[in-house]
């Protein structure tokens, strides 16, 4: 078994960062993840969204590894459970793979929370636990892995910064329309006098 943990430090309030987290898939940094269904979501009687989704992936793994596990299918299936908590400014999000559970399992918790000394900031924090089962190898393989999701949470964390500017420019062209609608009855009014 092999844990991977990392932080990372969003120049973004904690709305922000939670609202470009649930629109995250797809985006052009992480084209691995090309489906994404919602299987359940609810609010509970707390006020916390709970979702449950499916996310269908490509698992880019090395060449090496496909040849020990004895698989050229790569892919891969992931359950994903979140729940925002808008009161108390937590949003968590629990996955693990349900393909491939005989020979490997991925499970990973990330947790945004605003930063304790600047509400205009989210931390992030990643933990993985990696296992391979059944080969010989099975710790290099695991830190293959761990490598691998190293440099997909980079890849995550780009993908995060591209949904925030998308999400910026779609509410900016919003209030341009907004702004341009409210001045053309105005713009009517003065001509007609």
């Amino acid at each position: 078994m092999k844990i991977w943990t990392s932080e990372h430090i969003f120049n973004h309030p904690w709305e922000t960062v939670t609202k470009a987290a649930m629109q995250k898939y797809p985006n052009p940094m992480n084209p691995s993840v090309f489906g994404v269904d919602v299987l359940d979501r609810s609010v509970d009687h707390q006020g916390r969204l709970h979702s449950k989704r499916l996310l269908s992936t490509e698992w880019g793994l090395p060449s090496i590894v496909k040849a020990i596990i004895g698989n050229t299918r790569t892919c891969t299936y992931v359950q994903e459970q979140s729940m925002v908590d808008p009161k108390e400014k937590t949003f968590e999000l629990q996955s693990s793979n349900i393909t491939f559970t005989n020979m490997v399992s991925v499970d990973e918790r990330l947790t945004y929370r605003p930063h304790p000394q600047d509400p205009e900031k989210t931390v992030l924090t990643q933990e993985a636990i990696i296992s391979v089962k059944g080969v010989s190898l099975s710790s290099y393989l695991e830190g293959l892995m761990a490598s691998t999701i190293s440099t997909n949470a980079g890849k995550g964390r780009e993908a995060m910064e591209w949904v925030i500017r998308r999400l910026n420019a779609e509410i900016e062209e919003l209030a341009i329309t907004a702004r341009g609608t409210m001045r053309t009855p105005m713009a009517a009014a003065v001509t007609e006098k």
